[in-house]
């Protein structure tokens, strides 16, 4: 499989009245064509700051820096504006965080999900009607083309989120950011969606960026894991791999958190990791971690980390795993 995307020591910064908020530091991966990357960590962590920045979406005082940022053919660093528009919605779409606030109340869900297709191919009104119709019913919503008249407002959160994927589908994109897809569902609705997610994927070949906290949803969908902590990755592994045998503190206390059927016990405390996480503001040393970890050394606290890699597409940072 050809590489889809690649990103190499991407960097973003935000000025913040106590300094420099250094929200994403060094980060690295790629997507190939048809594969799911899954970007897991916290609230805060930099998932969707991460995300904006591959669609060029990042608020006005935010500086990006990266040495590799290419997608498909094209370095998306040496992008102007007006390219960036065309290639944004039609080539790389993005299914927004929060499906109640994503759509705008003001207009039909017709008019939104039409919008994209006309501003970047050339086909009718009707053209771009029938290309909604047909993937409202793809992504299961019934009467779809009475749909078309409605507002937001009259549908359900279900409802809305399949709307959203439909929305990021219009122009056939190569590649699909879904930004915590589920996160307002209940858990019927959550498996639908996943489960629509990967059907869609197959079907029109896509690449995927999953972003969630939800270690469920991501060994249901992802192909691949990058853990993210304080701004950085500080693990990557193929999902198989990552579950079955975490090599960072961090990502082993989070899967020590989700309850096992058949292994936690009825009642029983679940596992927690304590502390908080460290400010992002200013420069930072050592392992953004530490204050957190069990198995913490006073090395801990000295230099710059290094990532190691461990065969194909599997890195920890951690001076544990560098000895």
């Amino acid at each position: 499989m050809s590489k889809l995307l690649e990103v190499n020591d991407l960097s973003i910064d935000l000025p913040v009245p106590a300094g420099t908020l250094r929200a994403v530091r060094n980060v690295s991966f790629a997507v190939d064509k048809g594969e799911t990357l899954a970007l897991v960590g916290e609230s805060g962590c930099g998932k969707s700051l991460t995300a904006l920045s591959l669609m060029d979406l990042l608020p006005r005082a935010a500086k990006r820096r990266a040495r590799i940022f290419r997608f498909d053919d094209l370095d998306l660093m040496a992008l102007g504006e007006r390219k960036m528009t065309d290639i944004r919605g039609r080539r790389m779409s993005m299914i927004f965080q929060e499906p109640m606030t994503s759509l705008n109340p003001c207009y039909t869900i017709g008019n939104q999900l039409e919008e994209a297709l006309l501003r970047h191919q050339t086909v009718s009104r009707k053209q771009a009607r029938e290309r909604a119709v047909f993937l409202l019913d793809k992504v299961g919503i019934t009467a779809a083309g009475s749909r078309l008249k409605q507002y937001p407002h009259q549908l359900s959160g279900g409802l809305r989120q399949r709307i959203m994927i439909s929305m990021a589908l219009m122009c056939g994109p190569s590649l699909i950011i879904a930004d915590e897809p589920t996160t307002a569902l209940d858990v019927t609705i959550q498996a639908q969606i996943l489960a629509l997610l990967s059907s869609l994927q197959d079907e029109f070949e896509m690449g995927m960026i999953m972003i969630t906290h939800d270690l469920g949803v991501v060994s249901r969908v992802a192909d691949q894991v990058a853990v993210m902590y304080c701004g950085e990755i500080i693990e990557t592994g193929s999902t198989k791999a990552l579950f079955a045998d975490p090599l960072h503190p961090y990502t082993k206390g989070l899967l020590d958190c989700i309850p096992v059927p058949g292994r936690t016990r009825r009642g029983a405390h679940l596992s927690s990791i304590p502390g908080t996480v460290p400010t992002p503001i200013g420069e930072l040393t050592g392992c953004v971690f530490r204050n957190r970890c069990p198995e913490v050394t006073a090395a801990c606290s000295e230099g710059l980390i290094e990532t190691r890699n461990f065969g194909e597409n599997r890195s920890c940072r951690c001076l544990l795993m560098q000895v």
